[in-house]
């Protein structure tokens, strides 16, 4: 394929970054453009960041948005942010909670009646908190051998990408199996919790959750470039081409996944946005303008994550301290052809937001978010989770 044939061109002539006229950092972020490129020169196709602090917003792209064409990444792109959705979820059923609307321990069958039962799944001993902090012991569908390989990978995804899903398709996937731990016992990722969290947001509030996410959270704000795709399969403009691997067999074959129907992530995949939206979402949340003190303090009350040793997950947040000693709070998310991650300070005054247009090379996230957060420790060994959910 033409693609194929470019890629070495591509990668080694096309690397460098550059940031807009913005950028009056002095320099500071040089650690994280050098970070980025590496990255670029490791296999990913492009990269697009944004670091914000107390002396101003740097921007820089890296690398290619189109392997075929050779045009550049671009700073100012909008990307599929995958399970970043997650907090924006969040959010909305905190201040659902503030309006006295549900509580966090209410059951998820309170709210969706009937609708987690069977192998001895039971939505009636899982709370709303349970499904948000991932304690609720329910399968990921992502994970069934059968969906993975329809939906998610090879010429099942090449053949299926266009489909219009429903988010109780994937319950009823996930509720096939039978729980792997029981409710509260210890905290594990599923994008079922995610799925169940924004049906009981349309549930309470009564209309879309997409529209709860626009009205409570984007127009507030004024996050011009995120959206909710619906079933729409084509990123909005300015954008580049998403690549995937996506035969386990053919591992230097890439694929262009760019459209795909965002349904099939409702509620724990599907909003499309941009690094700068993200940075002022993720810092208004931890600063306290989008949620009341006592819910905010419920968002950041973290269960130990055992699959990633010192990480902690809070209500749609994640949380981690680096090895120089800096926390940070933080979510990533992998998508078709896109992996995002957003962290920022505890106190929400430095934050970083970058995406690759590649779903692949995860193992190149860390040194870009040390070289941001931790300049003199860069090359801090990768132990810090990066798990693109």
């Amino acid at each position: 394929m033409a693609v194929m044939a470019l890629v070495a061109t591509v990668f080694t002539g096309s690397a460098g970054a550059s940031s807009d006229g913005a950028d009056r950092s002095g320099g500071r972020h040089q650690e994280t453009r050098r970070a980025i490129e590496a990255a670029v020169r490791a296999g990913v196709p492009g990269v697009t960041v944004q670091a914000r602090d107390g002396r101003g917003v740097w921007r820089s792209a890296s690398g290619v948005g189109n392997l075929r064409t050779g045009a550049p990444r671009g700073r100012d792109d909008r990307f599929r942010v995958g399970n970043v959705t997650d907090t924006f979820v969040a959010t909305v059923l905190l201040q659902l909670e503030a309006e006295g609307r549900l509580r966090l321990d209410d059951t998820v069958e309170r709210h969706l009646p009937g609708v987690v039962r069977g192998n001895g799944n039971d939505g009636r001993a899982i709370t709303v908190r349970q499904l948000l902090n991932h304690t609720s012991g329910l399968f990921d569908y992502a994970l069934d051998p059968e969906y993975g390989a329809t939906y998610l990978a090879g010429d099942g995804f090449l053949r299926h990408r266009y489909d219009t899903l429903t988010p109780e398709t994937r319950v009823r996937v996930a509720l096939s199996h039978a729980a792997p731990f029981g409710p509260g016992v210890r905290h594990s990722f599923s994008n079922t919790n995610d799925v169940l969290a924004a049906l009981i947001v349309e549930r309470v509030a009564g209309r879309r959750y997409e529209d709860e996410v626009h009205d409570r959270i984007v127009e507030p704000l004024g996050l011009g470039a995120t959206s909710n795709p619906g079933n729409r399969v084509r990123l909005p403009r300015p954008s580049s081409r998403g690549y995937a691997k996506l035969f386990a067999a053919q591992p230097d074959r890439i694929d262009d996944v760019t459209e795909t129907n965002g349904s099939q992530a409702w509620g724990n995949g599907d909003m499309i946005s941009d690094a700068d939206d993200l940075n002022r979402f993720y810092s208004a949340l931890i600063r306290g303008r989008l949620l009341p003190p006592r819910q905010l303090a419920e968002l950041k009350t973290t269960v130990d994550n055992p699959d990633f040793p010192g990480a902690s997950y809070g209500l749609g947040i994640e949380r981690f301290t680096l090895g120089c000693g800096v926390t940070l709070w933080y979510h990533d998310g992998g998508a078709p052809g896109s992996i995002t991650m957003v962290a920022l300070t505890e106190d929400g005054r430095h934050q970083l937001a970058f995406n690759y247009n590649g779903a692949w090379a995860a193992e190149t996230i860390l040194p870009i978010v040390n070289a941001e957060f931790c300049p003199a420790r860069s090359d801090t060994p990768a132990d810090t989770p990066s798990d693109t959910r």
